[in-house]
């Protein structure tokens, strides 16, 4: 008898036989639904209609056209150049934040906290008397555990990331006017030009590029740099399915082995790090900071996500979409004033383009859906 395992000898004692008596030829696979399905996983359009910036790919580009028929200047070299930077400042933080809503959360102490890490690097340095790198050293880990209190926060109580947030939001505001004028008596902090390492800390965080007779900002390449590594960790690492998984459905991302509160907290400090650079190009490029700064901007960072795709209820979104996002943001904001409109406009135009952004976006994902 030959030896074989018991469970291949099981599947070989049920075969069925032909009427002659012997063993019947196993039939050959049906591979016709299986080559269906393969062509829809790769069919170019499929996976163009169930990408999450498709939107507001389709939204900036209609606002490009729009702005460079309105407005004469709007095409120039310089023009450009200040659209990409008023779109590089808002999405330096709608990138991190973009991934934290894909997590299933968001923040609204995101825009104070800009404002607070700009404080902290400022009044830290000038009361030291400190070379300015020490302070922003500082401010980087004062900066990132605002963020893990965040997380922490959340997945301790488990209460609504609106509710904790607010709270961390409403306490950075007054912290930012209280201890700026306990400290330098003003709601402004004092000036850091003359103080060691200023210059070579502009040059990271707030200096200008000259390419081809035209200036740039360094927060541009900053923020093209933030958005190719969190597309990385979305979409090749571990941890990007792990963010998917938990704004998808955080007990059974839990219940599978997701690690839900490292990925939350950690999500939240991806934050923080955002804030610290926005905050410390907000303090290079201007000298001092006004502790009343950033209300409102958490606003903004996250109409730049939504804009770019990605849902409040989480699990769905791209870090590339956030970019496009803001560079939407941006061009409005700057194409009215090229076109020489009232500015009073912008907000309209600003809540026109979230509705039909998110629109659009649903009918996306919609027909994505009936293509299965």
């Amino acid at each position: 008898m030959s030896a074989l395992s018991p469970g291949t000898a099981e599947v070989t004692a049920q075969k069925p036989s032909d009427p002659s008596g012997g063993p019947q030829a196993p039939k050959a696979p049906d591979t016709r639904k299986t080559a269906d399905e393969r062509f829809l996983r790769t069919s170019p359009l499929r996976r163009l209609l169930i990408r999450p910036e498709l939107g507001s790919v389709v939204g900036a580009s209609a606002v490009f056209v729009f702005f460079a028929l309105a407005a004469d200047s709007f095409l120039r070299a310089g023009s450009l150049s200040t659209v990409l930077y008023a779109s590089s400042t808002i999405g330096i933080m709608a990138v991190p934040v973009a991934l934290l809503m894909i997590g299933g959360e968001f923040d609204l102490s995101a825009g104070v906290m800009v404002t607070s890490s700009a404080l902290v690097s400022s009044i830290f340095s000038y009361q030291a008397t400190a070379n300015v790198w020490v302070g922003v050293g500082v401010s980087l880990l004062v900066t990132l555990a605002f963020g893990a209190f965040n997380g922490f926060m959340l997945t301790r109580t488990k209460l609504p990331s609106f509710i904790i947030t607010l709270g961390t939001f409403l306490m950075l505001t007054g912290v930012n006017l209280g201890f700026t004028k306990l400290i330098d008596g003003t709601v402004s902090t004092k000036t850091v030009a003359d103080m060691e390492g200023f210059g070579s800390a502009r040059d990271v965080f707030a200096s200008t590029l000259t390419i081809g007779g035209v200036d740039f900002k360094v927060t541009i390449l900053w923020w093209i740099a933030l958005v190719a590594v969190a597309s990385w960790i979305l979409l090749r690492t571990r941890p990007g399915n792990w963010i998917f998984a938990v704004g998808g459905n955080r007990e059974a991302a839990r219940a599978v082995g997701v690690p839900v509160t490292r990925t939350t907290v950690g999500l939240y400090m991806g934050v923080a790090l955002g804030a610290w650079i926005s905050g410390q190009h907000l303090l290079f490029s201007y000298d001092v900071v006004q502790s009343g700064e950033g209300v409102g901007n958490e606003l903004i960072y996250i109409i730049a996500a939504v804009i770019g795709g990605c849902l409040i209820t989480g699990g769905y979104g791209s870090a590339v979409g956030s970019a496009v996002g803001a560079l939407l943001f941006g061009m409005t904001s700057k194409g009215i004033v090229f076109a020489e409109w009232n500015p009073d406009w912008f907000t309209f135009f600003l809540g026109a383009m979230l509705l039909l952004a998110t629109l659009l976006n649903a009918w996306v994902r919609k027909r994505a859906e009936a293509s299965k």
